[in-house]
């Protein structure tokens, strides 16, 4: 196999991103740009984000999740604590976020450390998700290997019948982490491969310090 790929060319020129124009605060500039993004991009499926940790094998990985939620604190998303991204961040949970969006041709990349949220607020998502997603979460032992896929299907009608009528009740081995963020890196594409990058830094009093970097 042989696939030359350096003739892919893309020219970046729907926005700018200026350091004068940039709030103290990155999780306003997330912010802003997010709902840019939902708003004049349908198409994307804005919350979806990479995820990459340092495997117990000690190589990196990276997988896409879904954000579920964010504020001053950090991005929350939720996953079976028992996969093999779970265990990675329990053993070391510094971990690296990274949004794509292509349509706006806008990147942001962060840094930070992950920790498990409270139990009641993993509860209370798990609360409103739905039944075919509650189900899911107790069935799939995320990550381990399976049979086949319609051992694992008839797992979920077994489920189905058992809860039937009833509350499903949030497995303790499925919840959320925080990613309290240290670093994020905002990329505007930009003409002739002279990008915007924004990078905010988080100094030990807890205040953000932004740098244009170099494309």
């Amino acid at each position: 196999m042989d696939a030359d790929l350096g003739s892919y060319r893309k020219s970046y020129e729907k926005h700018e991103l200026l350091l004068e124009d940039t709030p103290e605060n990155p999780l306003e500039l997330f912010q802003k740009w997010f709902f840019e993004v939902d708003k004049f991009f349908p198409e994307i499926e804005t919350n979806a984000m990479t995820i990459s940790t340092i495997g117990l094998d000690g190589y990196p990985k990276s997988r896409i999740v879904l954000l579920k939620k964010f504020t001053y604190e950090g991005f929350i998303f939720y996953t079976n604590y028992h996969s093999e991204k779970g265990k990675a961040i329990s053993n070391n949970p510094h971990v690296c976020l990274s949004f794509f969006w292509h349509g706006a041709e806008r990147q942001i990349i962060i840094k930070g450390k992950a920790k498990k949220i409270p139990d009641n607020l993993s509860d209370g998502y798990f609360e409103s998700r739905p039944r075919g997603s509650q189900l899911g979460a107790i069935v799939s032992h995320q990550s381990e290997v399976i049979e086949s896929r319609e051992a694992l299907e008839q797992k979920l009608a077994e489920l189905e019948k058992e809860y039937e009528g009833k509350e499903i009740p949030r497995p303790p081995y499925w919840g959320g982490f925080m990613v309290e963020p240290v670093e994020m890196e905002f990329w505007q594409g930009r003409p002739n491969r002279l990008h915007d990058r924004i990078r905010y830094t988080l100094t030990p009093e807890y205040d953000w310090i932004k740098n244009r970097l170099s494309p």
